[in-house]
Order: structure tokens, then sequence, then C-alpha cells
């Protein structure tokens, strides 16, 4: 059978892998989902809604109270219109939505390397050119700009951001947000700033580049902050004229949000609690066990994540991070190899702290009996 050639140039993506290959009784360190329930009120609100009939198709950018709440919610940021907020399926269909909005062919989009496994496979797909910048853990995975700057070609037309950074765990600071804006301007580039882990910073607070730059697509989400990854619920915002364009592709990819879930959200967003502060009060109890117990396995070496709920740690074993990831997943624990995240990903494994303590330990008492008996003497 003849295939769409876009078909094959992308892959299937290693958390997926991972995840479907796992065998019965593994400890879920792989996928990037809070172990908790939605807020009790969402829970309510979305009942409600499907009982009281909220089940038929809505406006394409979604129903105008939710995206003037987002408009609310953006505007310590920038003054957010409701006109220029769009409800996506997720995240995912909102970088899906913004490559084929505004990458063609042959357009060349900087992504970081490594960087969420979306970013990529959605430049390639809209016929674009993804190129690689380095994130290392030498550099605290922030971006060099000057390395940027070398790779800008008059080819380019966006880069992608990610801070919170999945997979690093890395933030951006004040500075480097500016400097990277100073960056796009004098290019004359479009960011695309995927910040979907923002609530989830351990120290200091979480820096937006919504605000700091006229030429910026801003893509968040529902799912990590009331922790509803399946409900399938994001947003995005941008220039008026982006978002006219970006709404006819959106129309065609999903139609318009679901409506229920919307009405559920809405609720949320109205009616604020502590729900957030103590969602990220116990990531961080998880960050401490997994980074400390990871430091104790001989042969990995993981810095302390400054957001988002993942570990990063690189290993000093003589095989590739999808052996490594492979061995572990058969001492049952699902992680994901470093190289699913880009080429510079490699000699790393990715672990989630999204699942509970006693899971976080059960894993880590795995990888270090692993680590003991059958990786003894392969450590380079």
């Amino acid at each position: 059978m003849m295939f769409a050639s876009r078909a094959s140039h992308v892959e299937v993506s290693g958390i997926r892998k991972m995840f479907e290959s796992a065998p019965p009784g593994a400890v879920n360190l792989g996928l990037g989902e809070p172990d908790i329930q939605p807020p009790k009120r969402i829970i309510e609100a979305l009942k409600k809604a499907i009982d009281s009939g909220m089940n038929k198709y809505g406006p394409t950018g979604g129903i105008p109270e939710l995206r003037q709440a987002v408009a609310d919610r953006l505007a310590k940021f920038d003054d957010v219109k409701p006109d220029t907020v769009l409800i996506t399926a997720g995240a995912t269909e909102a970088l899906c939505v913004t490559m084929q909005t505004l990458i063609d062919h042959g357009d060349e989009v900087l992504i970081p390397d490594p960087g969420f496994v979306l970013f990529g496979p959605h430049v390639r797909l809209a016929s674009g050119v993804p190129v690689a910048y380095s994130l290392t853990k030498d550099s605290g995975f922030v971006p060099d700009i000057d390395e940027l700057r070398s790779l800008a070609t008059p080819r380019t037309k966006a880069i992608i951001v990610n801070s919170p950074s999945n997979p690093t765990g890395g933030v951006f600071d004040r500075k480097t947000v500016q400097a990277i804006v100073d960056f796009a301007r004098e290019e004359g580039l479009i960011v695309i700033t995927d910040e979907v882990y923002d609530t989830i910073v351990y120290e200091g607070a979480h820096e937006s580049f919504l605000g700091k730059y006229d030429n910026v697509v801003y893509v968040n989400s529902f799912s990590k902050v009331f922790a509803m990854t399946g409900w399938r619920l994001g947003y995005l915002t941008a220039p008026l004229e982006m978002i006219k364009q970006m709404a006819k592709i959106h129309y065609y990819m999903v139609a318009c949000p679901p409506t229920p879930t919307q009405y559920a959200v809405l609720a949320g967003l109205r009616e604020p609690e502590d729900y957030i502060p103590k969602m990220v009060k116990e990531f961080a109890i998880r960050r401490e066990i997994i980074v400390k117990e990871l430091n104790d396995v001989p042969g990995f070496n993981c810095m302390k994540p400054k957001g988002a709920f993942y570990a990063f740690p690189s290993f000093d074993y003589d095989m590739t991070s999808e052996e490594m990831a492979m061995k572990i997943l058969n001492a049952g624990v699902i992680c994901t190899p470093g190289r699913a995240f880009g080429e510079r990903g490699e000699g790393h494994i990715r672990f989630s702290y999204a699942n509970s303590q006693d899971n976080i330990r059960k894993g880590m008492e795995r990888l270090q009996e692993l680590a003991e008996k059958e990786l003894k003497g392969r450590i380079k």
C-alpha cells in the first residue's frame, strides 16, 4: 500500500512505545500525567453540563465565557482580548494548528534538543524543517544565544521555546527570556512558546514570553494545572491576524472543542482555591525523593529540576538510552529514553514524578537493584 510521504517522515513517540510495551505490574514513571483527580468542583460542573444538555457543537473558537476567563488569567502577562484566544483540543492541537497555519514548505523552525516529542514532527508535517538548538546539563538546560544566532538563516521563520521544560525540568529566568526575545526581534522570528507547566515552578516565579514581544504564539493547557490530561482541552493566544487564520485550520481539524468540558473548566477558573499550591507542594516533595534516589544509583547523575515534574538524569553506562530504558522497563519501571526527545537527549533517561511517593520509591528500588546486579561492570 502506498502511503503519503508525511506518514513516513514521523516516528511513533518514544514515550508511547515504552508505555505500550510495559510488563504487568510495572511502576509508571513514564507518562507526564498527575496521579490525582481534578478538583471536585470541576468534576461536578462537568456532570452538571452534561445533565443540563451542554452536549452539542459549540463555537469553533470556544465558548465566549471561557475565552474571557482565559484572557483574564493571562492579564498578569499582557492585555489579552477574548477574540485573540482560541480554545483547542489540548496543547497538542494548539501546537499543530500553529505549525499548519504559519509554516510553509522549506521554512526552518528552531526547536529545543532535547525537547518535547511533538515539536519536530509538527514542523515536518507542515513541510517545514526543524533545526535543533542545544539544551545541555552544563548550561542548566537553557539555550545559548550565540548558538541560536549561528543557526538562524534567511529561511528561519520561528523558534519554539518551552519553559518549564519537558523533558529536562529546566526553567528560563527573566534574563534568558529577554535574550531570546531580543534574538527573535533581531531576526524577525515568531516565538512559539509552550508554557503548559507554568504553574509548576519550585523556586521563584514563572517568566512568560507573553507580553514581552508582539510576534508571540502562546500555548497552554488545562491538562496539568487541573490534572485532566484525558479531557483534552487547551488554548492559545496570538495576534488577531494570526488567530483569524488559525481558527480556519482549527475548524477543519476538530470543528470545535468539546462543549461540556469547557463549562467544567470555566467553573475551575471562576472559583480558584488552594488546589494548585497543594499539588505543587506535593510535587516538590516527590522531586526531593527522586533526585536523591537517582543520585544514589551507581552511574546516574541527576540535576534538580526547577519546574514541571520530570527528572532527566544522565547515566555513565556503555549503552544507548533506548537500551537502558528497555532494561529499566524489564526491571518493572516505565521510563523514557532521552533519545526520544532529540539527539542531545542521548545518555539520559526521563522519569516522571507525577506518580505517588510510594511508587517513586518502589521504582527507584528496582532501578538500584538493576544497577547493582545486571549493570555492574558496564560503567564507562
